[in-house]
């Protein structure tokens, strides 16, 4: 077993979900094996337009031959194991390079850093989710491409393989699970209501939404923007009873149970659909919002 890095991009020709799925040419076989049983980071290159480089921490299962396409392989991700980070990590922060391992003698980034499947070390990987789960700091910037060169820059001493798997451990609480999905999705949806479009915040800075899973963790919904949606109290709980839920394109629906439902209809979005991410891949999937509507929808 041992850490690695997963390049995955939102307009991705592969037939990947991140929470769910990794697919990939059998190229990449020994280096995806070596990860089974554990711990992954998504990276996002530097060429896609709005990177959010290292974006997400999830645990690969197993690797399965793709049944669908022939000479394809399938890394299936560990239900409930997947997060998005706090903060996207840039390839590049104030230390130099962040996965240090793609830089060569001379420190400068080598052909291993355009690797789609790499392994990194306990180090670099214990590096790269404190900066992603550390909710005390600002928004990143950008992150620039991998390609050009920069001085190697080590100024702390090198992580022990233990550390880095003693910050895992963490990875599966539900509290800090829950903190930081609500952070990542009240973001995705500027800490506004998806249902009423309304922005409140508190005497104390805190915006008065919760963020909502479509698909229940209880029911194996993952930890991903995708999977939430920002509400506030009344939308949220009437979205958990069922008496709320959208179509695909975010129509609201609002369920015929519903002993009021002029009042409802009163405190929707005008348009009648809810409020998405600008971000396409933060939006709702329709593989949540189908469950939700068959599972919890009250017609």
């Amino acid at each position: 077993m041992g850490f690695g890095v997963f390049i995955h991009r939102s307009d991705s020709i592969y037939d990947d979900s991140p929470a769910e799925r990794y697919q990939f040419p059998r190229q990449y076989l020994g280096r995806v094996r070596a990860c089974v049983g554990d711990w992954i980071v998504y990276y996002e290159p530097g060429k896609v337009r709005g990177t959010r480089g290292y974006f997400a921490i999830a645990r690969v299962q197993q690797v399965i031959a793709d049944p669908a396409t022939p000479g394809m392989y399938i890394a299936v991700i560990e239900p409930g194991s997947y997060l998005d980070f706090a903060n996207p990590v840039p390839f590049r922060g104030t230390d130099g390079v962040v996965e240090r391992g793609v830089l060569d003698e001379r420190g400068r980034v080598s052909p291993r850093g355009q690797w789609a499947v790499r392994p990194v070390s306990p180090a670099d990987f214990n590096r790269i989710i404190e900066l992603g789960l550390d909710q005390s700091a600002p928004l990143l910037p950008r992150v620039d491409d991998a390609g050009s060169a920069l001085a190697l820059q080590e100024d702390q001493a090198p992580f022990q393989f233990e550390q880095a798997r003693d910050r895992v451990s963490s990875l599966t609480s539900r509290i800090v699970r829950d903190r930081v999905f609500r952070r990542v999705v009240l973001r995705a949806y500027d800490e506004r209501c998806a249902v009423t479009g309304l922005k409140l915040i508190n005497g104390g800075g805190r915006a008065e939404v919760a963020a909502a899973h479509i698909r229940p963790v209880e029911a194996n919904g993952p930890d991903i923007v995708s999977n939430g949606m920002a509400l506030s109290g009344t939308a949220h709980w009437m979205f958990d009873r069922g008496l709320i839920s959208f179509a695909d394109d975010l129509e609201i629906l609002v369920s015929r149970q519903v002993n009021d439902p002029d009042g409802v209809r009163g405190i929707l979005n005008k348009s009648g659909r809810a409020l998405k991410p600008r971000r396409v891949s933060d939006q709702p999937h329709p593989h949540f919002l189908q469950w939700h509507r068959e599972h919890c929808f009250k017609q």
